[in-house]
């Protein structure tokens, strides 16, 4: 099944079993996919809806659930420790859909989107830093995981993989400094990063990252 269904049984930690949602092209017909996590509190399918500014021909869309509607339990600040096992597990989760989607679709990884909201930006974060996966990826209001963003802790090599890395100046729920730090560590281990602030923003998506989103998909797409 094309790749939806339910992350595997085996998976490690609290995320194992839980759905998994598509839309968009039919497996044969996409270019390009975009795996999409929600934040705390919403869902896969909130996922799906949020994105669908950037719903275009030839491109398939899939969100993970993260069990109780959260990818880990405690504040992104928290002791890493406090976010265990379900950080690890999450972080698994995505790449069990990244294989999925890859393979389903025979895809390239670099056909194939990572973005996150919140918690969500937050799990792509530490996919990327800390297993190298060259995926596309776009952070949107969120970043890397622990009470600072230790740069010693992360040894992906991303070798010119795209990131935007965005939020808020005024966001009250993950501070500017910790996207800014996150952007950081991404550029450091070889990543192409546009970073992006948004003055008078809070903990939300803005129109210029659907934007950045648009004329990625629009490159991996083309008419």
């Amino acid at each position: 099944m094309f790749p939806g269904g339910t992350l595997p049984d085996e998976l490690p930690g609290p995320h194992a079993g839980q759905p998994v949602v598509t839309a968009g092209a039919p497996r044969n017909a996409a270019a390009a996919a975009v795996v999409c996590l929600h934040g705390r509190g919403a869902t896969a399918q909130g996922a799906i809806n949020l994105y669908e500014p950037i719903a275009r021909h030839g491109v398939a869309f899939v969100a993970p659930q993260g069990a109780r509607s959260r990818w880990f339990p405690h504040a992104a600040d928290a002791p890493r420790e406090r976010n265990e096992p379900h950080l690890s597990s999450a972080v698994a989760a995505l790449d069990t859909v990244l294989d999925r989607t890859r393979e389903a679709l025979d895809l390239p990884p670099d056909a194939v989107v990572v973005t996150g909201f919140s918690q969500g930006a937050a799990v792509a974060a530490e996919y990327a830093a800390g297993t190298g996966g060259r995926h596309p990826s776009a952070l949107l209001s969120g970043g890397l995981v622990g009470p600072t963003v230790d740069p010693t802790s992360y040894d992906g090599d991303l070798d010119g993989t795209t990131a935007l890395v965005a939020g808020g100046a005024d966001d009250d729920r993950v501070p500017i400094e910790r996207v800014r730090a996150t952007a950081g560590v991404l550029r450091a281990l070889g990543a192409d990063v546009t970073q992006r602030e948004y003055e008078g923003v809070g903990h939300e998506v803005t129109d210029d990252e659907f934007d950045w989103l648009n004329d990625l998909l629009a490159d991996l797409t083309p008419e």
